[in-house]
């Protein structure tokens, strides 16, 4: 049987702005649901009082990952010292936590483009910047986990095999792969494939519909996803990331202009039960 964590992004339940009550709201509203943990996309700022939520963590049963999205002004091809400070940061605020993943867009700044494709000079920039955040991260028993996104969104990694490419190029075994189910479903063949060829190295996956909404009503092809993971008998954690518009700020943060058929909450639990349907078979 595959060890398996099923979690949800604190986006189920709230726009991405943590604070103690928000904060606090999600990780109820994690825990009422069934989730085994919730994934807490860490503020720029870090300012959040990590004893508390520890506290509210323990109080719900409920585990957490950490997740970072670098912003525009920490592009590490344009700024590596801003960025390696960031991600530093975060690294102590996963630290903090007493749980051990960093998780994220950790290769460029969203909506960051040159127009034109990655260079040799800025791949050997953010190399070098990973290397000092894993050995970082390991003095802490922390691992990092790299997303690639897109093509609207980066130019620097869309694909499982991107970011592969440049953690060989670091050396360095505390970095692992980070996959999104809605970016694969743009920029990969098929979905067994990069889960095959990422095989131990994959260690977070955000899961989501083709159209961010109910899993099981979009264009995802689920029975190959599942079976990949089942065919590298995946250990990791696999997080629910959908968005309903019914949650107030969502629409404009992750441009979901078309209203959502299901409240939040409906979209969680709906989401959570097609996952246990399918991990059982």
């Amino acid at each position: 049987m595959m060890n398996i964590k099923l979690g949800t992004s604190l986006l189920s339940w709230i726009t991405p702005l943590w604070n103690a009550e928000s904060g606090k709201y999600a990780i109820e509203k994690t825990a009422q649901a069934g989730f085994d943990l919730i994934e807490i996309l860490l503020p720029g700022s870090m300012d959040f009082d990590a004893n508390t939520v520890k506290k509210q963590l323990k109080d719900n049963h409920l585990e957490a990952v950490c997740s970072l999205n670098l912003p525009e002004d920490a592009h590490i091809a344009f700024y590596p010292e801003a960025a390696e400070k960031l991600i530093k940061n975060a690294i102590d605020k996963v630290d903090e936590l007493e749980t051990n993943l960093l998780a994220g867009v950790l290769h460029s700044g969203i909506g960051v483009f040159t127009g034109k494709p990655l260079t040799e000079s800025e791949k050997g920039i953010i190399a070098e910047v990973w290397c000092n955040v894993a050995d970082y991260a390991q003095t802490k028993s922390i691992d990092i986990a790299i997303e690639p996104i897109n093509r609207y969104e980066s130019y620097v990694c869309n694909t499982a095999e991107n970011v592969l490419q440049l953690i060989k190029k670091t050396g360095r075994n505390n970095l692992f792969l980070h996959l999104d189910t809605f970016h694969m479903n743009i920029e990969e063949n098929n979905f067994y494939d990069p889960i095959i060829n990422s095989g131990k190295m994959l260690k977070h996956i955000h899961v989501t519909e083709s159209h961010r909404g109910m899993l099981g009503e979009g264009t995802i092809n689920w029975e190959e996803f599942f079976s990949a993971l089942k065919k590298i008998n995946f250990e990791g954690n696999v997080v629910l990331e959908n968005f309903s518009s019914s949650i107030p700020g969502m629409q404009e943060k992750v441009s979901l202009w078309q209203k959502s058929p299901y409240d939040a909450q409906t979209l969680a639990e709906g989401s959570l039960a097609f996952l246990r349907k399918h991990l059982k078979s």
